[in-house]
């Protein structure tokens, strides 16, 4: 299907000529079809030359410009009309400066009402007109629609036109803007509107705002459809949503591939940044909000809209002025998540940056790091250097490499007896947002192990190393004799201190106070399961060279290693002497 709106003064016969091609009556109001004016968007359809063409018929009055806007702004291509007898008008100029505006660069124009003035003149200033914009120059057909003289010609021209529009992408994301939406009795919310890209299927879930909703059936030019491709018209019956939950304006959404915002910065085609007035209303696809004008350069700008919406880089739109009735620029967004402009100056700076995007990179470098979805949800290639979901700004990452060690150093400094710098610290102390970035950013021998940042061999101070060396000492000649409490506070490991050895495999602790060196449960295993019998705690004790303040507490760590089994009678027996987790 290939979609194309109207456009043209009021009363220049766009209804007509949509009724006499597709035989079908645009106006869906009966206070339009009384005054013979359209108010709002009709839409209509035929088939042509085995292609089907839908039209969107919008409105030529001035007070309904903002209609108007809605119709033309996901529409790639325009019927532009002008009439014969009275020949180009106000609204001609304001409907083809919004066109302009939107970048629209196909179109056709069809002079009416041959029948009652020689179109010439009507046609020579309208395509002199028309070719100062992005349409440039167009085919031209005069046409009555009262005769019908000149329809098959147009209908030839209608079928170059769509054939020369782009293909659309079927895989895309798809955001629908809405352009009406209204309740059926028995089926519920209703919402139309033209897809330009992506597909739509039964049973999809889309997002509407904030809401999760799903596509209850879907209509493309009166039938009902499993499924649509774009471009099209599309009528999309939504399950269990309010009908004043969607209104024109809203954007049905593919879940998580796009990112809203409510400012942005952007190129202006039209008038200078310097001449526009500070309050303006921005046209995005079929949605019309008000936008606070700040300048940044000769022809670049940021806008702070009233309400979010779901653009990326790439997207056009234009500023309206409704006091003025005119469009004084059309926009082409630069970028979507753009910088703070809090100092001095930063406007101007900003200006100086946007001559000259690097899109990616820009947002890259501002950042540090971006997911790697934020880039296609942006409208942006990818950029830098891959780590798992990220993207890293390579010259960030290399500072970042540069400091960790420092860190961590100065770190372990404040806290000379931790076995090392927890993983959450480091990452607030760098400024990463996400604890998975961590591992990327080591350098200069740093490792991560359970929750920990340190260094091979590091994270106890010299006086608990010399203390642990009286006690390796010691447990060289008599493994199972463990320290008492009076011993360990004169070496200075206190509670602190003989975490951080355990924790750092140092030592043992096989109870509350009770610590070994880290090979006593192998050392345990071998020797009791040389008495090759079940045995007591007493024979234990003797066995191990003990006392039974340690031989209680370290049979039960046996236990619970799996190294020994308690038997009926209360002795045990020896059943995993080789699991390499008893120790080195």
């Amino acid at each position: 299907m290939r979609v194309i709106a109207t456009a043209g003064h009021v009363d220049h016969g766009k209804s007509t000529l949509i009724r006499r091609l597709t035989g079908m009556e645009p106006d869906r109001w009966a206070e339009e079809r009384r005054r013979g004016l359209t108010l709002d968007l009709g839409f209509a359809w035929m088939r042509l030359a085995g292609e089907e063409l839908a039209f969107v018929d919008v409105p030529g009055h001035r007070r309904f410009v903002p209609n108007m806007l809605a119709g033309i702004g996901p529409v790639p291509a325009v019927l532009f009309v002008v009439a014969a007898n009275e020949g180009w008008m106000p609204q001609s100029a304001e409907h083809l400066a919004a066109l302009d505006a939107f970048g629209v660069r196909h179109g056709l124009l069809v002079v009416t009402k041959a029948d009652r003035a020689d179109p010439a003149a009507a046609t020579t200033a309208a395509l002199r007109e028309i070719a100062k914009t992005a349409l440039g120059q167009v085919p031209a057909v005069a046409v009555s629609g009262t005769t019908g003289a000149g329809l098959d010609e147009l209908r030839t021209r209608l079928t170059e036109l769509a054939a020369g529009l782009p293909p659309p992408d079927p895989g895309a994301d798809v955001r629908l803007w809405i352009d009406r939406a209204f309740t059926i009795k028995g089926a519920g919310t209703v919402v139309t509107g033209t897809l330009g890209a992506g597909t739509l299927r039964v049973g999809d879930e889309l997002t509407l705002g904030e809401a999760r909703v799903r596509v209850r059936g879907l209509q493309s030019l009166g039938e009902a459809h499993e499924s649509v491709s774009a471009v099209a018209r599309v009528a999309v019956n939504l399950r269990g949503v309010a009908r004043d939950a969607a209104e024109r304006g809203d954007a049905l959404l593919t879940p998580g591939a796009w990112r809203t915002t409510a400012e942005l910065d952007v190129r202006l085609r039209g008038t200078p940044t310097a001449e526009l007035h500070r309050h303006l209303v921005a046209h995005l696809g079929s949605a019309a909000v008000p936008a606070r004008v700040r300048p940044l350069g000769p022809d670049t700008a940021r806008l702070l809209l009233a309400t979010p919406l779901p653009l990326r880089v790439g997207d056009r739109g234009l500023l309206r002025d409704p006091g003025e009735h005119r469009t004084p620029a059309g926009f082409d967004v630069l970028d979507v998540r753009p910088p703070p402009l809090a100092r001095r100056g930063a406007a101007r700076a900003r200006g100086t940056e946007l001559a000259a995007p690097e899109p990616g990179w820009d947002l890259l470098r501002r950042e540090g790091f971006v997911r790697h979805d934020d880039f296609h949800a942006l409208g942006l290639p990818e950029a830098g250097e891959r780590l798992g979901d990220w993207h890293a700004d390579p010259a960030h990452l290399a500072r970042l490499r540069e400091e960790a060690p420092r860190v961590v150093a100065g770190w372990t400094r404040e806290h000379p007896i931790a076995a090392g710098m927890p993983v959450a610290v480091l990452r607030q102390r760098l400024g990463l947002p996400a604890a998975e970035l961590v591992p990327a950013i080591l350098a200069d021998g740093l490792t991560v192990a359970g929750g920990l940042v340190r260094r091979p061999g590091a994270g106890l101070s010299t006086d608990v190393e010399r203390a642990l060396a009286v006690l390796e000492k010691r447990f060289a000649e008599h493994p199972f004799q463990a320290p008492e409490a009076d011993e360990l506070r004169e070496l200075g490991l206190g509670t602190r201190e003989l975490a951080a050895a355990v924790r750092l495999g140092r030592l043992r602790a096989v109870a509350d106070g009770v610590v070994l060196g880290p090979a006593a449960p192998r050392r345990a295993a071998e020797a009791l399961a040389a008495l090759g019998k079940p045995f007591t705690v007493s024979e234990a004790r003797r066995a191990l060279d003990s006392t039974r303040r340690v031989m209680i507490p370290l049979l039960e760590h046996l236990d619970a290693l799996g190294v020994t089994e308690r038997q009926a009678g209360g002795t045990r027996r020896v059943v995993g002497a080789a699991n390499p987790a008893y120790g080195d």
